[in-house]
């Protein structure tokens, strides 16, 4: 009988191959340090959690995306450990920022780095209607205020689970996705996940690594 391990409080994070910062990142954007205490309980954000596809107008804070970060991917520990579980503590996960209207933030695209809880710069300008086009138009990604997408690098699991890691993948980014479902209640916003696009087209759109496989899209704007 096949058994499911996934990580334990004490697990030590695994090195990740793609640690270096690529060629194409042009500038650094330090986040707002993460609320870790808030008004709303678990059992309420449960509660409330729905999938919200209308946004409206108007902008999200630059404090507000750091939330939904940290929520998604965040480091919890000086050792590396993360707020979504991980089989066998490996961190496949990736995750990317399409910002269009962020207070305190020029339209673009970032990737995230954990290890500074800090903004990559990938690419200049509002490429919302571009990430919209590659998932195969659901407006609802244009019409966010900016939108969450979370990538895997399956060579991280699968290296020491073989083929039953992609599995622990796709596992692992349904903790996240819901960890910014969550979050985003107790903000006051509204996300839906979408899984409809071209790998190809997102890939490309965001620059990211051969490595990397495009899991989600979770545009974010006020409900």
């Amino acid at each position: 009988m096949l058994c499911l391990m996934m990580v334990s409080a004490t697990a030590p994070p695994a090195e990740e191959p793609t640690k270096k910062m690529p060629e194409h990142v042009s500038e650094r954007i330090k986040l707002p340090e993460p609320k870790y205490i808030g008004a709303t309980s678990v059992e309420e954000a449960l509660m409330k959690r729905r999938s919200v596809r209308v946004f409206k107008e108007g902008p999200v804070l630059l404090a507000e995306l750091s939330q939904l970060i940290w929520a998604a991917q965040g480091m919890t520990n000086p050792g590396g450990l993360r707020t979504a579980p991980s089989a066998g503590a490996l961190y496949p996960l990736e995750l990317y920022v399409v910002a269009g209207n962020v207070t305190g933030l020029q339209p673009g695209v970032y990737r995230y780095g954990r290890k500074n809880h800090e903004l990559l710069s990938i690419a200049k300008g509002d490429r919302r209607n571009d990430l919209c086009s590659a998932a195969l138009g659901q407006s609802s990604i244009k019409k966010a205020a900016l939108v969450l997408v979370l990538s895997g690098v399956f060579e991280r699991t699968t290296a020491k689970y073989g083929e039953r890691g992609i599995r622990y993948v796709h596992m692992e980014a349904g903790h996240a996705a819901q960890n910014v479902y969550l979050q985003a209640v107790t903000l006051q916003l509204g996300t839906v996940v979408i899984g409809a696009f071209s790998d190809r087209d997102v890939k490309a759109l965001l620059k990211m690594t051969d490595s990397e496989m495009p899991l989600y899209i979770m545009p974010v704007g006020k409900k």
